[in-house]
Formats: structure tokens, C-alpha cells, sequence
């Protein structure tokens, strides 16, 4: 996990490598300044003319400006290298998003994986803040602080051999205490940007039903949820003040009673003032140190939990990868399915797909119709390898698809869903997704061709309109004809319209279908369709009925010899009308 974070440090190793270096820098200086005040303290004591004491005053100054200015770089440098890596780290993260299949997008819910390219990564950045700077500084600054709080004070920093274990295994039983509330945290962070996204999306849904106080409690109670577990942390771990205080005082007391009695003893052999001042400011800093620690011990044990959710998404393998030599050329639009078997995943019971036999020559018009959970749209999203096949063998253009070079395949194959998305920016843009090349003729022969150039010409900006997220400034059936027309701009050679002339009226529908076999007649059309109108005119007509098929061919044929078929047709052109009697 760690090997895997690491990697996305990347170009922000200079800057970390030179924290580092300030930091030690910084150490140095603040534990030598203690030194420097205690003969100061002594000079002032015995009496000292003002020279020594100048002296020593600018050595101070000196050494507390190059201090400060250790501190400020480090601090500018880490905050570059954090920053730095959460930036890398958030791009993998999204890149390797992006080659995953549908399976893999299955495994993680859409709210999870905002929440690790948000919260998580914001978490590990701090970490690793927090370790480049803290994680050095405290340990460095707590050795040489004993160090020099031995050299300084002899017998006298025994002391620490009491106060520091205490101290550490108090802090280590409050981090551990802490962190169960910790991680438990994440999870409800899901589940609390699932509410949000769930409510944003269906806004129009929530307000037809009057439910807006339902979503209110319900966001509410998520929110309590993460408020519980992060205070009843943070409550724990405020514990960590009043016991280092406690350590603190206990070792000035100490220093303070015993010191005094050996200086005045010893007659200030064994320790002068200026010795106790800086076992006394030694103290403070392993103390400190201590805490700081701890705190770094809560922050890297909190980020942890957001660690593994961010590698579980890098580790994940994409479950369609291209093959070592890949094929780069479709030959033409042609789909054949024999003995095909296929199930979401390999833990499902059943298949959604069983002993699937279609041959499609290129250039054919199919449609396929079926009841809800048929398998339609499951068939199609294997033509353009969305999921892998479980059994058996599908070709396209003659080859396997799993031969393919996935750029090609998918390039060759169009596909508007019923509910595609279109995405903010202008019609032009939007549109130019199907080809980035595309010239302003071609856009609107498009749009002509899936009959959106009339309703496109009638906004004021015409193809410059503005359209927001997820297409919410035009209707169902305006966001169809363009979803049909970014896809027709990919000329490809299968055409795929899953249920995407649901919004649109018969009239619309049919002029769409006729300007498919005008203007494109070698493109493999492939229309899934409720309304028999959608599809009888097809070359085949495939029924499909519980992940298999019913029945295959014309609307004739199939009107004989398919009682599924038969029965859908009926209902649609009569069945009204028996209805009502």
C-alpha cells in the first residue's frame, strides 16, 4: 500500500527531500538556542560585562532568524509537496477510473468513489504533510533534546526516564481508543454523499412528492451520524492536552525543587541557574515532542482506513483489457453470437444471457423487443465489449471481439441509452464528443438527420446554447435526438438505440428511422424498442423473453409464428380498445 501511495509522489521529490533538509536545519538551531540562553543566564549571574552578553544576544537573534526562516521554507516546501502528491494521487485515482468496465464500476458506488477523490485524498495528503514535517521534526527535536538536556543537567534529566514513558503509553492508549471512532466515520461518509447525489439527481421527483422534509431528516440523520463519531474522537483525543500538561508541570516541579537544592548543595558545582532554565525549556520541547507525535500517530492511523480505500481502487484490474496485439481495423459492421452465455458477475446463480445465436450482416436493420429484465440491453452492451462474454463466442466484422484494440472497437460502435447524458457546455460541444474534428456542416447534417435541427435552430443562441448539467434545459425527447446526433458524428459502422426514441413521438420516430436508411445504409442499425412501430420494418426482428431468444424474424413472420410477438402487437394497435369494452 505504501509502495503504491509512493509512487505518486513523482516530480514532488525535490521539494520533499528539501523539507526535510530545513526541517533538520530548524531542529538543529531551536535545540542549541536553550544551550546559548543558559550561558547567557550564567554570563548575567556572574557578573559579565555588557560585551559578552551583546555578544551573545546577536548569536541569538542570528540563530532564532535562520531558525525562522528553516521553519517558513519547510513550511512552503511541504505544503508544495502535499499539495503536489494529492494532485497526482487524485489523477490516478481518476485515470484508473477510467479504464475500468462496467463490472468494475459495479463494485463501487458512485458516492464511494466521490468520497475517495475527495475526503480520502484529502486525508492522506495531510498525513503525508504531517510525515514529511512532524514526523521527522518530533523525533529529531525529542533526541536532541535529551541529548542536550543530559549534557545540560546530568542526573537531573533522569527525570524524563520517569515522565517519558508515562507519557507515551498514555498517548498511545488515547490514539487507540480514538481511532475505532475514526474509521467508522468513512463508511457514513458514503452514505452521506449517496443522500446528497440521490437528492440533487431527483430534485424534480423529491418536489412532485412533496418529500422534502423527508430528505431533510434523512440528511440530517447521516449528518448526526458523522457528527457523533467525530466527536466522541475528538473527545478522546482532546485528552492528550491535560495529560502532557500534566507531565509537563510535574517535570518543571521536579526540576525546579530538586535543581534549586542541588545548585545551592553543590554551591552551583553540579548546576547553575543557567543549566535549570534550559533543563527547563528541554523539557517543554521533549514534551511537545511527545505530543506531536501522538498526534501524528492519530492523524497516519485515521489515514490509513483512507489508504486502503484509495488502493483498493488503484489494485482494482480492469476486468476488459486490450490484447498484447490488438486488432486496430473493423472491417465492417457485421455481429455474430453463437452459444453466447453471459452473468454480471461470476457470483451470480443465474446467467442474464443463455444460448444467444444471432447473425447480423452488416448494413441489416434489427430490432429487438422484450419485457422489462428480458436481457435486451445486456446483449447489446457485449457488442462493444461494456462486459465480457461468460461463454461461447461473439465477432464483430468477422473477428472476436475480444481481438479487438478496445479505441477501435468502441469508435466502430455508437450507443444512445434511453437515458444518456448530455454533459454542460454548448450543443456544439456536446455533439462534438461523437467527433472532436467535426466541422459546423457536419453537426447540423446530424441534427437534421435525428430531427433536432428544427427545435435547435428555435433558441435564440441555436448550436452555441448553453445547456446545463446533465441536460436539465430541454425535454426527454430534445435530449434523445441529440444523443442520436452526437452518435451518428462517430460515422460508425453499428448503430445501437437502446429504447432512445422512447421520449420522441411516432411521427419523429418514424423520420428518424428513414433518414437511417437513406443516409446510412451500410451502418448495422440495432434499435431495442417497446412500440412494435419502432421495429417492424426491420430486416429481423429478434423476441427475447427472460435472457433468451423467443423468436426471430420479420414482423410478418414473427406475427404467425410468435405468440409474444403477437400478443405485444395486438395490445399496441387494439388493445385499447378491448380494454375499454
Amino acid at each position: 500500500m505504501i509502495r503504491k501511495l509512493a509512487k505518486c509522489i513523482r516530480e514532488y521529490k525535490l521539494p520533499t527531500i528539501f523539507t526535510l533538509i530545513f526541517i533538520i536545519g530548524e531542529v538543529v538551531i531551536e535545540c542549541i538556542i536553550p544551550f546559548k540562553i543558559a550561558d547567557l543566564v550564567n554570563f548575567i549571574k556572574n557578573g559579565t560585562d555588557m560585551k559578552n552578553i551583546l555578544e551573545t544576544g546577536i548569536i541569538l537573534t542570528v540563530m532564532a532568524l535562520v531558525s525562522l526562516a528553516c521553519g517558513g521554507l519547510a513550511g512552503y516546501t511541504c505544503a508544495k509537496a502535499s499539495a503536489g502528491f494529492a494532485k497526482n494521487l487524485r489523477s490516478d485515482i481518476f485515470k484508473k477510473i477510467q479504464t475500468y468496465s462496467f463490472i468494475n464500476i459495479d463494485k463501487f458506488s458512485s458516492s464511494s468513489l466521490v468520497t475517495r477523490l475527495t475526503t480520502d485524498v484529502v486525508n492522506v495528503q495531510m498525513s503525508y504533510m504531517m510525515l514529511i514535517r512532524m514526523a521527522v521534526r518530533c523525533p529529531l527535536m525529542l533526541i536532541f533534546s535529551i541529548i542536550m538536556a543530559y549534557r545540560m543537567g546530568g542526573m537531573l534529566s533522569m527525570s524524563f526516564v520517569i515522565i517519558i514513558p508515562i507519557l507515551v503509553f498514555a498517548l498511545l492508549l488515547i490514539a487507540r481508543k480514538a481511532m475505532p471512532a475514526f474509521r467508522a466515520v468513512f463508511k457514513k461518509y458514503d452514505r452521506l454523499n449517496e443522500s446528497i447525489e440521490e437528492n440533487v439527481r431527483g430534485m424534480r421527483v423529491v418536489k412532485g412528492f412533496s418529500r422534502e422534509e423527508h430528505e431533510k431528516n434523512k440528511f440530517g440523520k447521516e449528518a448526526e451520524n458523522i457528527r457523533a463519531d467525530f466527536t466522541k474522537a475528538e473527545r478522546i483525543v482532546a485528552i492528550n492536552t491535560p495529560v502532557m500538561q500534566l507531565c509537563m508541570y510535574i517535570n518543571m516541579i521536579f526540576v525546579l525543587i530538586v535543581g534549586s537544592k542541588m545548585a545551592i548543595t553543590s554551591g552551583g558545582a553540579q548546576i547553575d541557574v543557567g543549566q535549570m532554565s534550559a533543563m527547563l525549556n528541554y523539557g517543554m520541547q521533549i514534551l511537545m515532542s511527545l505530543m506531536m507525535l501522538s498526534m501524528v500517530y492519530v492523524m497516519l492511523t485515521m489515514s490509513v482506513e483512507s489508504a486502503k480505500r484509495i488502493t483498493e481502487v488503484l489494485d482494482e484490474k480492469p476486468a476488459i483489457e486490450n490484447p498484447e496485439d490488438p486488432v486496430t481495423c473493423v472491417a465492417d459492421g457485421s455481429v455474430d453470437f453463437e452459444n453466447v452465455n453471459f452473468k454480471y458477475s461470476e457470483k451470480a446463480e443465474r446467467n442474464a444471457l443463455s444460448d444467444i445465436n444471432i447473425h447480423i450482416k452488416s448494413g441489416m436493420t434489427v430490432g429487438i423487443i422484450g419485457g422489462t429484465g428480458a436481457g435486451k440491453s445486456s446483449l447489446v452492451q457485449l457488442i462493444p465489449r461494456l462486459y465480457d462474454i461468460t461463454e461461447g463466442s461473439l465477432k464483430v466484422g468477422g473477428r472476436d471481439v475480444r481481438e479487438y484494440d478496445l479505441d477501435t472497437l468502441r469508435g466502430s460502435v455508437a450507443m444512445v441509452l434511453q437515458k444518456n447524458l448530455l454533459f454542460s457546455g454548448t450543443i456544439k460541444e456536446n455533439l462534438r464528443w461523437g467527433n472532436a474534428d467535426a466541422t459546423d456542416e457536419e453537426i447540423e447534417e446530424a441534427c437534421r438527420l435525428s430531427q433536432a435541427d428544427e427545435f435547435v435552430r428555435s433558441f435564440p443562441d441555436g448550436y452555441d446554447t448553453h445547456i446545463e448539467q446533465g441536460g436539465t434545459n430541454v425535454s426527454g425527447g430534445q435530449k434523445q435526438r441529440l444523443c442520436i446526433a452526437r452518435a451518428l458524428l462517430k460515422k460508425p459502422k453499428i448503430l445501437i438505440l437502446d429504447d432512445s426514441t422512447s421520449a420522441v413521438d411516432t411521427k419523429t420516430d418514424a423520420l428518424i428511422r428513414a433518414g437511417f436508411e437513406k443516409y446510412i445504409p451500410e451502418t448495422t442499425k440495432i434499435i431495442i424498442a417497446q412500440r412494435i412501430a419502432s421495429v417492424e420494418n426491420a430486416d429481423m426482428i429478434i423476441v427475447m423473453d427472460n435472457g433468451k431468444i423467443s423468436a426471430t424474424g420479420t414482423h410478418d413472420e414473427l406475427l404467425r409464428s410468435s405468440e409474444i410477438y403477437k400478443e405485444v402487437y395486438e395490445q399496441q394497435t387494439n388493445g385499447g380498445d378491448k380494454d375499454e369494452q
